[in-house]
């Protein structure tokens, strides 16, 4: 099975392409979108330049796809990308959606387009579960933007841990939000994971104006 992965340099993508890796595919390309506009309704806006880092440690290819972030066009951008990079050379597009029917019925339907398969292999996986696998794992996963009330910005930059999940755990229940920031409550980058043959460096500064915040790379490479 040869498979793309729909990546966003997230917790969720760089597991799935990890999973991917596990069932003995070969994974051809990461696929990264970078949103020119303010906001989208599918993929990740912030710090998505990782990607490039964690293709070169995986040992694959990565395609930059460019999209206005605008609803309407933003699925039909990555299929016209896909189509014209990879379309002939996978089977498979893997993605780590885990209960976004947003994300996954547009990401089903353009795959039938293309004529490939959509897997969405965390989907509806436990929250809690799904978190402590990336920790036991060994996922180097950080916090890059918050939006939910409950997280401050001494969550930007923060290492998800053992002892930092249980915190958030306990945040997610006294707030009611998301433990696993499906609803956009957070969002993360993965800095090392089983698969990748170097581990990636980074610096950043943080962005908050008191309500949510951001915190954004400045500088970045591989390890040696």
């Amino acid at each position: 099975m040869r498979v793309a992965v729909l990546a966003s340099g997230g917790k969720d993508s760089t597991y799935a392409s990890w999973w991917a890796q596990m069932q003995g595919w070969s994974l051809e390309a990461l696929i990264t979108v970078k949103i020119e506009g303010d906001d989208s309704m599918m993929f990740q806006l912030q710090n998505t330049e990782v990607t490039g880092y964690q293709a070169e440690s995986i040992g694959t290819k990565l395609i930059r796809v460019i999209s206005s972030g605008v609803e309407n066009d933003e699925i039909d951008e990555l299929e016209n990308a896909i189509r014209n990079s990879v379309g002939n050379e996978i089977d498979a597009l893997v993605v780590g959606a885990l209960r976004s029917d947003y994300q996954k019925t547009r990401i089903e339907r353009m795959c039938e387009k293309l004529g490939i398969i959509s897997f969405c292999p965390m989907w509806h996986h436990d929250p809690e579960l799904h978190m402590n696998s990336l920790i036991n794992h060994g996922f180097d996963v950080r916090i890059i933007s918050v939006s939910s009330e409950g997280l401050d910005e001494s969550w930007l930059g923060r290492k998800i841990t053992g002892e930092s999940l249980a915190e958030l755990i306990q945040l997610s229940r006294k707030y009611r939000f998301n433990l696993d920031g499906e609803g956009g409550e957070f969002e993360t980058i993965t800095l090392d994971a089983p698969h990748f043959k170097k581990s990636i460096h980074c610096e950043g500064e943080i962005s908050w104006d008191g309500v949510r915040g951001t915190w954004n790379i400045t500088k970045i490479h591989l390890s040696t």
